[in-house]
């Protein structure tokens, strides 16, 4: 019987996981299916326990507006996930699991235990990675926006002991965004302010920084806009990367190459994070299929 892993979220139809993780499961060799579950709030619940009662499902994904919502659906939660507030992988251990219902079986007649995962952090890493960029290369970064990716990626750049400052157009978002996360990294300090020019320019010699957009802003229909302050220059010594992967070329990304900076879109962290989820599912390692996820991503039109 083929394996069914399904994206949870609503609206789910624009979604490009259905080619990039059918085509990892084509070439590892597996009889799996990737569905679209379209599924309103009121409609979480049932979902979660189709999931955990459906012996067909292997797990699934959580997109928005669910990463924080299905939290209290599930059995166990990665720290990863809980210090980042969002699960965007669920994946279902069996009693035939390994040490997951322990020796003596306590958890008794539990059909399956859900445990929830983030691996939008380990995809950005990955992708920097990818195109050649280490992050411990710099001291500091500057994220811009205060939703839950920015939350993930300020995680995985605090982990690599960069000091991160978050902006945001409503700096009280970026204050509450920095204060939950300062307690997991005590002697780096996290900053937030304005998403305004004089907050983020940076003075003449200071060291190079990676500047990373987290809002929506030049995503796809709204391909015009940008998240950089009027009037502020960009840092001559940064590198960008841009979360929003539809265009290609953001308005964002098209005005640092302009300045000089190297910029970078966010499609590959799409294929990074989704093969990461694949090897929580499957076992087989991430680095098996994240290159076909990226063709198959690639030819998309």
């Amino acid at each position: 019987m083929s394996t069914r892993i399904g994206l949870i979220g609503f609206p789910v139809a624009h979604s490009q996981s259905p080619r990039m993780q059918g085509a990892a499961f084509a070439a590892a060799g597996l009889d799996w299916t990737y569905e679209l579950w379209t599924t309103p709030l009121d409609e979480l619940h049932a979902r979660v326990q189709s999931i955990r009662e459906d012996g067909g499902i292997g797990g699934a994904n959580v997109t928005i507006p669910h990463k924080q919502n299905v939290m209290p659906h599930l059995d166990e939660i990665s720290t990863h996930a809980q210090a980042i507030g969002a699960v965007n992988t669920i994946v279902k251990k069996t009693p035939q699991t390994p040490g997951v219902f322990g020796d003596s079986g306590s958890l008794g007649s539990l059909q399956s235990l859900l445990f929830g995962d983030n691996t939008d952090w380990i995809g950005f890493l990955g992708d920097l990675r990818w195109h050649g960029v280490e992050p411990t290369a710099f001291t500091r970064a500057l994220v811009l926006g205060a939703g839950g990716s920015a939350r993930a990626i300020v995680y995985a750049l605090a982990r690599c002991g960069l000091v991160v400052q978050v902006a945001n157009r409503d700096p009280a978002r970026a204050y509450q965004l920095v204060n939950s996360l300062q307690p997991l990294f005590a002697g780096l300090p996290l900053s937030a302010s304005a998403l305004h020019a004089d907050d983020v320019r940076a003075s003449d010699g200071a060291p190079p920084i990676l500047i990373v957009n987290c809002t929506s802003a030049g995503m796809s229909p709204n391909a015009d806009t940008t998240p950089w302050p009027e009037g502020a220059p960009f840092p001559r010594n940064a590198i960008l990367y841009d979360l929003v992967y539809r265009p290609a070329r953001t308005k964002l990304i098209q005005h640092a190459q302009a300045a000089g900076l190297r910029a970078i879109g966010g499609i590959g962290m799409l294929a990074e994070q989704g093969a990461a989820a694949f090897e929580r599912w499957t076992g087989i390692p991430a680095t098996r299929v994240s290159g076909v996820m990226r063709a198959a991503l690639d030819a998309v039109p």
